[in-house]
């Protein structure tokens, strides 16, 4: 049996360190208490808190109700059900994922506003008027619950999976009917999954600002933004970020306890040998049903991304793209290295120094990705900037440094703000790849001699390549998505795709913002592909 006592080493060293990383921005935003400044913080209380906190609540809780409907009734289907497409729509209901909330969002308002095409054919060719609002809460809802479903559809279909269908007909024997069995046994059994789904998309709810800022829909992302750059207040901004984490921090003790209560087991033989048959009518409906989402959550936007692509792409497509893919890519590229570098040490530190200790120091350090993009780049600036002023006075007093600035102009904040916030990503295939290659191997290789960084480069690396790949591939469409980090701690003249995306949205220019929507779509069909690829292995 490992340890479970603590062992201070190089490896539980590195591991404290990165566990460090990730608490400073907490630790910056909470600090920023002790810098009140007082008219800023009573207009916040007064005409801003009420309102952040009433829209996010709402949000919240319309989005749990909208992504828990949608991602079980789909999972339920597609794991339990035999219709019509079941194949197709088992792994095409995942695609929502590769499209960003904020682009679904743009392409909503698009469609379905006053003067878009869908209400401006129904008042001309039908006379249908007083349509409900989308630039509303209700819009935000439905576009959030769109893009974030599939979070609660994956675990969800897994978890209906592993229960066969041997536990529906149990409780059929004992005299319930199909839908009594189904609210009485196999939900209350996948519950834990489906919480844990749902926390998830409650976190990426939270941390959501490109959405928000193009429905005008206040929340903490868009506050803390405005409070940076409108009035020009870092410590209001941090005050406003020390609020939303106390919102993430409760969604993960929630999803901690979910997780805490799963038990990976099966009742009875798999659901794939025992799906229910459907009538002809109920197998239409199934169909009919899932199709509807597939098309609403991807096939529509995607299509008219593509058509506005295409009016766009002749004028639009010039050296300034080609500048903003190249941006995109670099960063991308870059910060999926750091993350993947860090990951492998990280998780190589747990199989060096295994024991309970390192195991909450690794929860720690990967705790970020529940942090949202504004919150971190808050309080990374906060210290960094602090930093560079400190370099700037001692390479004035002693070298008569006449710069203003020596860090906060670079890529400095941005990439560690990457590597805080998507440090799980990567950390979550490597670490479940070192777990699949056995102790025997490292006892054999220390046997003929082999010492810990050789037996990371010569024996572990090479048996990694499929984890670290898929871990890069995660990082990498991640970071390409990310926008409110990119957008508030980027050099002068380094915007990217998604900078361009707000820009656009930002001035209504819809279809403007298509180019370089589908762009980040494309990118973000990798990491399906590759969920998808791994499915089929791991159950052929």
């Amino acid at each position: 049996m490992p340890d479970a006592r603590p062992r201070i080493g190089g490896w539980m060293l590195f591991a404290l360190a990165v566990a460090a990383l990730v608490l400073v921005p907490v630790a910056v935003t909470f600090s920023s208490f002790a810098q009140v400044e007082g008219d800023i913080l009573a207009h916040l209380t007064e005409f801003v808190l009420p309102e952040l906190v009433g829209n996010t609540l709402w949000l919240v809780l319309g989005v749990a109700v909208g992504v828990g409907v949608l991602g079980v009734s789909l999972a339920w289907l597609t794991a339990m059900c035999e219709f019509p497409g079941r194949r197709l729509f088992d792994w095409a209901l995942l695609l929502p994922l590769a499209l960003p909330a904020y682009v679904t969002a743009f392409v909503a308002i698009g469609l379905l506003d006053f003067t878009g095409p869908l209400q401006t054919w129904l008042r001309e060719g039908w006379g249908l008027t007083g349509l409900p609002e989308i630039r509303s809460r209700g819009g935000v809802i439905l576009v959030m619950s769109l893009a974030l479903y599939p979070y609660v559809y994956l675990i969800a279909k897994n978890a209906f999976a592993t229960q066969g269908a041997i536990a529906l007909e149990a409780a059929q024997s004992l005299g319930l009917s199909r839908t009594q069995g189904f609210f009485r046994v196999a939900l209350p059994m996948a519950r834990p999954w489906i919480a844990a789904g749902m926390m998830l998309a409650l976190m990426e709810t939270l941390a959501d600002f490109g959405t928000m800022a193009i429905f005008n829909y206040d929340t903490f992302t868009t506050a803390i933004y405005k409070a940076w750059y409108s009035l020009f207040s870092l410590p209001a901004a941090a005050q406003l970020a020390s609020i939303l984490i106390l919102f993430v921090l409760v969604a993960v003790v929630f999803e901690q306890r979910s997780r805490t209560r799963m038990r990976y087991g099966t009742v009875g033989r798999s659901a794939a040998s025992r799906r229910i048959k459907l009538s002809p009518a109920l197998a239409g409906l199934a169909l009919l049903y899932a199709g509807a989402v597939l098309a609403v959550a991807f096939l529509i936007p995607i299509t008219q991304l593509a058509l506005w692509t295409r009016d766009v792409i002749a004028d639009d497509l010039d050296s300034r793209y080609w500048a903003f893919a190249w941006h995109s890519v670099l960063l991308a590229g870059m910060g999926a290295l750091m993350v993947v570098a860090m990951a492998l040490l990280l998780a190589y530190a747990g199989r060096q120094r295994p024991g309970t200790v390192m195991m909450w120091v690794q929860r720690l350090a990967t705790l970020g990705y529940a942090f949202p993009g504004a919150v971190l780049a808050v309080g990374l600036f906060i210290p960094v900037a602090a930093l560079d002023n400190w370099l700037i006075d001692t390479g004035r007093a002693w070298f008569g440094f006449d710069g203003s600035e020596i860090l906060k102009g670079t890529l400095l904040v941005m990439l560690l703000a990457y590597l805080v916030r998507f440090l799980a990503v990567g950390f979550g295939p490597i670490d479940s790849g070192l777990h699949r290659i056995t102790r025997n191997v490292d006892e054999a290789a220390r046997n003929l001699g082999t010492g810990a960084a050789g037996l990371l480069t010569r024996i572990h690396l090479p048996m990694l390549r499929a984890s670290l790949l898929t871990a890069g591939a995660l990082a990498f469409v991640d970071i390409m998505k990310e926008m409110p980090i990119t957008l508030m701690t980027r050099p002068f003249g380094w915007d990217t795709l998604a900078v361009r995306v707000f820009e656009m949205t930002a001035e209504g220019e819809w279809e403007r913002a298509a180019l370089p929507s589908l762009a980040i779509v494309v990118a973000g069909i990798i990491p399906i592909i590759l969920m998808t690829w791994r499915g089929a292995h791991s159950h052929g």
